[in-house]
């Protein structure tokens, strides 16, 4: 478990890293390639000036190719009326006359966002030229985005993948776990099974010996429910509340005397599929939280709602209530705030309602110093 998290945050630390650093040297780039635009923009405009004023044939004919080699950046020159005299870099071929003035206008909206014009003075008046980035600038500027998506999406890939061989080696442990406790207990039942024989040959009618009986058979439903978890159970329609009522009835004469469980239902019959075995082991874990909860006074409140689609069974106590920092945690393996267990039960428990059954369970309320309600609910 910790080996996991672990993994997840040097993950995150590492992806951070690298998305601080890619955006980092990204930013240096498009600053350097701004401030040569910019540079190269100024030349242009000194160009265009010289070919202006200038009478001198190879100075005009400089300043015609620095002018003209400008292939990548957009620029748009207007008279100080902002009256659009030539652009570069902006027309479309696949537009119209029309339409290019229109999209040169709308550059030219765009470019005084963008950057303050190059001003071109001459002896009669000064011009404006406006410009705006190339398209590898543009790029440049766009592709700590993509790469920021790509290494999410990286993340999430790698997250989900540890998350599931997570579960997976979970749920080997599982079967391993169970099919193993299973096997274990088989022998020793099957020992005590024939010593019970041979006392109840001889003393059939001895308490001790009818309550030994009870005990074994105990055993074997709680072998029967190990085995269960490593293997897929077999669901049978029956009747819910005669199953919830036998639960109450078995875990009240094993609670103390100050502590009473209710079955709340409005109906006599609630017919679902259940492994009833492994269905009685979920609301035994949650009764025997419940008392553990209550320190031996007070009420466990066994709600059935029926719905057509579903069932709600809420397991509700008055006891001493879950802090909120630890509801989120409460079904890992485990965890647990006993000074005895395995924290086992509750993880066990959502297996056995979510996996086999098809269902959900949580915490619907919890409020410390005034008890806890779980939810269960079964879909038909």
């Amino acid at each position: 478990m910790r080996a996991y998290f672990n993994r997840k945050y040097l993950l995150f630390a590492l992806a951070v890293f690298i998305v601080g650093a890619s955006l980092y040297y990204t930013s240096m780039l498009a600053g350097k390639l701004a401030n040569e635009e910019k540079a190269k923009v100024i030349k242009i405009a000194n160009a265009i000036k010289k070919l202006s004023t200038t009478e001198n044939e190879q100075e005009s004919a400089l300043a015609l190719f620095i002018v003209t080699e400008n292939t990548t950046i957009p620029l748009i020159i207007t008279h100080e009326n902002d009256e659009i005299f030539d652009s570069k870099n902006i027309a479309d071929t696949t537009k119209n006359e029309e339409e290019n003035k229109l999209l040169v206008k709308k550059r030219l909206a765009e470019f005084k966002e963008i950057h303050d014009p190059i001003i071109v003075e001459f002896g009669t008046g000064k011009s404006y030229v406006y410009y705006g980035e190339s398209y590898l600038l543009t790029q440049l500027r766009y592709f700590p985005y993509i790469q920021i998506t790509i290494i999410l999406v990286f993340i999430v890939i790698v997250v989900f993948a540890l998350s599931t061989s997570y579960k997976s080696l979970q749920n080997q442990v599982w079967v391993g776990l169970s099919k193993e406790t299973a096997h274990q207990l088989g022998t020793p039942l099957s020992s005590i099974e024939g010593w019970l024989e041979l006392l109840r040959s001889s003393h059939p009618e001895e308490e001790a010996v009818i309550e030994m009986q009870k005990d074994l058979d105990r055993l074997k439903l709680v072998a029967d429910r190990f085995g269960k978890v490593g293997s897929e159970p077999v669901l049978e329609e029956e009747n819910l509340i005669i199953r919830l009522q036998e639960m109450v009835e078995y875990m009240q004469k094993r609670a103390p005397s100050k502590v009473n469980i209710h079955l709340h239902t409005t109906q006599e019959e609630v017919l679902v599929n259940l492994s009833g075995p492994l269905f009685n082991w979920v609301m035994e874990n949650l009764i025997r939280n419940a008392l553990d909860a209550m320190n031996g006074v007070g009420n466990i409140n066994i709600i059935v709602t029926n719905f057509p689609q579903k069932v709600w069974i809420d397991v509700q106590d008055d006891g001493k209530g879950i802090p909120k920092h630890l509801v989120s945690k409460i079904f890992n393996p485990g965890f647990t705030t006993k000074k005895r267990g395995w924290g086992l039960g509750l993880s066990l428990t959502r297996r056995i309602v979510e996996k086999y059954h098809h269902g959900s369970i949580f915490v619907k309320h919890s409020e410390v110093g005034k008890g806890t309600t779980f939810r269960i609910i079964i879909r038909r």
